[in-house]
């Protein structure tokens, strides 16, 4: 009954639809494709329809300002949610997510990222889940039917193959057809097939010749024609390049505007016999279909009318986090730490959390709390002790809890036109996003002006993030006043660029300066989007590393347990470019090894999004993964090290050194990009080189243990169970793999093919059931371009990780 009463109310959507559509003419049709500003389509009053709100995810819902001002729950990163292994965890992230667009009137977000780890390189590799595609499908489905079940749209993103950032916006990655439908489309297939998505966001990248906002074949014929998806087609922020070529390809929508591809050229387009204005019909239709889905157009009642119980967001942070830890060594039991032992803890990331990453997924947090802060609650009064150690960000800063300032915007004449908030220094204002009274055809100057308050004396950099005409004064001083020029060809340079150091200046601790930077405002020719984007930057004195270095390790030497806190900074993991190496910034191993000397119990925390090299973790007692772990990341690292709750996460990545991983090349050769490697990405090329990573996919330690009691296996489902032999509650990841039963060279050696979570206190067993798909049998035959089920002897593993089989069975398909 649940189906029929569905499809009735699609039926009753869809009757709206079209009625609302026949009453449009051309040009309100096309306008209609354009986006109006940064984040939102046009209002149609003349058909009830109200403007369709966007929104950057997937850690948290910014809205439409990109200002702390306009504070968001910020959840971990998806590499933390993915190391989860949990789709229903992911689904009331989603939930959490919906509650937060519907507070901020976005109705559509953009998100989940479910590119996959093709490279340890990737820049972006925070904001995908997995390497592995069944994975990341079964975590992205989760997310999607969250986010919608409060009636709030998304778009699966970025369809298809943006798996690095080198030359992002013009790359042609060429991908074979059985590794594009095996991998990089899987993800895609399965949350379109089990979530039903509304919306999905084409990529900046071409595939194989064609650029993805013009890809009539994977858009037009597979998307829509054999999954049947039925939602939005957006493009990535300015990726649209053509309008006849984007609506032939089948894009819906082209962001952001006011000045697209479609609108008025598409008009025009079709009225010089150009473009079919049956094309138009199809994709207006696809916008209207999502506007009454989320419920703004009038006539058409939402899919969702009674939204999910709130969900407090604080919370579901902290838990998300602490499930999503991975232990990956604990030795001599360092973890959880002995209750009444003293600690040190070390590392300026524990005392300045990194707990997002950079680029588009950021968002502003009304609190973050710190390891530091969070440790400092949980113990007695005199069982921790502090040292920065080592410092991973060697270059300045933004967003500086120090500066008090505001900003003044001033015409050509001087005059001020009005007054805005800057918190920390930083200035976003997107489109029409200005101050009261404030309008860009009068706006010539933004000063920033205001007091610094230093915590430490010494010599102080200011510097300046942001292209253009700027001046800069300290303290009375002219230090700076010239124009500051892109480092490269990225268009979105101004987000990604780092700050530029413009002056040094020697002041005391408590001892207020005044601070001012002037921004000329310019809107280039060319450039659709009038953006007031700066921000003004500080770095504190510096010292010495080595003493820093054996501060820290004196320290460790008089604690019972050392707690070592390493991180990546914005420079090393963020959107707009890929990775170089990876290896911690800064002194960062050179403290792990002097603390590991100076205390044979060190436990190291590392806070980052993607893999890092670990060159001394066999000289450590433990190593705790925390990803980038969102506001709460600090309160969730105090439960897990105190042991008021156990790591859950296991790795959605193999993590291992540069020097071993197999796939490694993210750089383009005269514009391509061959994805030479086929199908085996990930633990399907370690395995196939015949190399060892330093952890496997999979892997991920508990606080007790668990023995694995019996695999049944009846058809293609296995029933497993498993005990909890240890003294304490705790969950296991009962993963499951596949292996051909004789050796094929065209395929991986083992993949995953299902999975389950499994709780059980001290003593107790449980039975899981996992039912393996019939995907997890077939190849993509490239010639016959069909899936070809591969019928033959299997051999199924219960496994704790990729490597750590439990449990074994032969089945015949």
């Amino acid at each position: 009954m649940a189906e029929t009463g569905n499809a009735r109310a699609d039926a009753a959507r869809e009757a709206v639809v079209e009625a609302a559509l026949r009453r449009l003419d051309l040009d309100a049709k096309a306008r209609l494709l354009s986006g109006q500003d940064m984040w939102s389509l046009p209002a149609l009053p003349e058909i009830g329809l109200a403007s369709l709100v966007m929104s950057d995810g997937p850690i948290g819902v910014r809205g439409v300002r990109w200002t702390a001002d306009d504070p968001s729950v910020a959840l971990p990163s998806p590499t933390a949610l993915a190391a989860t292994w949990d789709p229903e965890l992911a689904r009331r992230a989603g939930v959490l997510l919906a509650q937060e667009a519907r507070r901020k009137g976005v109705h559509v977000l953009l998100a989940p990222t479910v590119n996959l780890h093709r490279s340890p390189l990737g820049g972006r590799h925070f904001e995908g889940y997995s390497e592995d595609p069944y994975l990341t499908g079964r975590i992205g489905t989760g997310y999607v039917t969250g986010v919608q079940s409060g009636g709030v749209a998304t778009t699966v993103k970025h369809f298809v193959a943006n798996d690095a950032e080198t030359d992002r916006f013009t790359v042609d990655n060429h991908v074979g057809e059985r590794a594009l439908r095996e991998l990089y489309l899987a993800p895609f297939e399965a949350i379109v097939a089990h979530a039903r998505p509304w919306g999905v966001m084409t990529a900046y990248n071409q595939v194989n010749g064609t650029t993805m906002t013009e890809h009539r074949h994977l858009v037009r014929e597979v998307l829509r024609g054999e999954w049947g998806f039925d939602g939005v087609n957006v493009s990535d922020w300015t990726a649209a390049r053509s309008t006849v070529g984007a609506l032939t390809g089948g894009l819906d929508v082209a962001m952001p505007g006011p000045v697209t591809v479609y609108g008025a050229p598409l008009a025009r387009a079709v009225r010089d016999g150009e473009a079919d204005e049956s094309a138009v019909d199809a994709a207006v239709r696809n916008v209207l279909r999502l506007a009454a889905r989320v419920g703004v157009l009038d006539g058409a009642e939402p899919v969702v009318t009674e939204v999910p119980e709130p969900v407090d967001g604080a919370d579901l942070a902290r838990e998300i986090a602490r499930r999503a830890f991975v232990l990956v060594r604990n030795e001599r039991g360092a973890l959880p730490l002995t209750a009444g032992a003293t600690l040190a803890l070390i590392g300026a990331a524990a005392r300045e959390a990194r707990v997002l990453g950079g680029g588009s997924a950021t968002v502003f947090p009304a609190r973050i709390v710190s390891p530091l802060d969070a440790l400092t609650a949980a113990l007695p009064d005199g069982a921790l002790s502090y040292a920065v150690g080592a410092d991973p960000d060697t270059e300045l800063a933004v967003g500086s809890r120090d500066l008090t300032l505001r900003a003044v915007c001033r015409d050509a004449a001087g005059d001020v036109l009005g007054t805005g908030t800057a918190p920390g220094g930083q200035i976003q204002w997107l489109g029409s996003d200005l101050p009261a009274g404030v309008r860009h055809v009068a706006l010539h100057t933004v000063e920033l002006t205001g007091t610094f308050t230093p915590r430490e004396s010494g010599p102080h950099t200011f510097g300046i993030k942001g292209l253009g005409a700027f001046t800069l004064t300290v303290g009375g001083t002219t230090y700076y006043d010239d124009v500051q020029r892109p480092s490269g060809g990225d268009p979105f340079a101004v987000f990604f660029d780092a700050p530029v150091p413009r002056a040094q200046v020697e002041l005391t601790a408590g001892e207020p300066v005044d601070v001012s930077l002037t921004h000329v405002v310019t809107h280039p020719r060319g450039v659709p989007l009038k953006n007031v984007i700066f921000a003004l930057a500080h770095q504190g004195p510096t010292r010495d590393p080595d003493e820093l270095i054996a501060e820290a390790a004196e320290a460790a030497r008089g604690a019972d347990t050392a707690v070592v806190v390493v991180a990546t900074t914005e420079r090393v993991e963020s959107e707009g470019f890929d990775r170089q190496d990876l290896r911690l910034p800064g002194r960062q191993d050179d403290l792990v090894r002097a603390v590991a000397a100076a205390n044979p119990r060190t436990v190291v925390v590392v806070n980052s999004g993607s893999p890092v090299e670990l060159p001394w973790r066999d000289e450590v007692a433990a190593v705790l993964l925390s990803w980038f772990p969102g506001q709460e990341g600090g309160a969730a690292l105090a439960d897990v090290l105190t042991g008021a709750h156990e790591p859950g996460g296991r790795l959605p990545t193999t993590w291992g050194s540069l020097r071993d991983a197999p796939v490694t090349r993210v750089v383009p050769e005269h514009g391509a990009l061959a994805y030479t490697e086929g199908v085996f990405i990930g633990y399907r090329a370690w395995e196939k080189a015949g190399r060892t990573p330093s952890y496997a996919f999979g892997h991920g330690l508990g606080y007790t243990e668990w023995t694995y009691e019996s695999l049944e296996v009846e058809g293609t489902t296995a029933r497993i169970r498993v005990r909890n032999t240890g003294a304490r509650a705790g969950r296991e990841v009962v993963q499951v793999y596949l292996a051909p039963g004789a050796p094929d060279a065209e395929r991986p050696a083992r993949w995953l093919a299902g999975f389950a979570g499994a709780e059980a206190g001290p003593g107790e067993s449980v039975e899981v059931t996992v039912d393996l798909p019939r995907r997890a049998f077939e190849v993509w035959d490239e010639k016959a371009k069909a899936w070809e089920f591969v019928k033959g002897s299997y051999e199924i593993t219960a496994s704790r990780s990729l490597t750590d089989h439990r449990l074994a069975a032969t089945i015949n398909v």
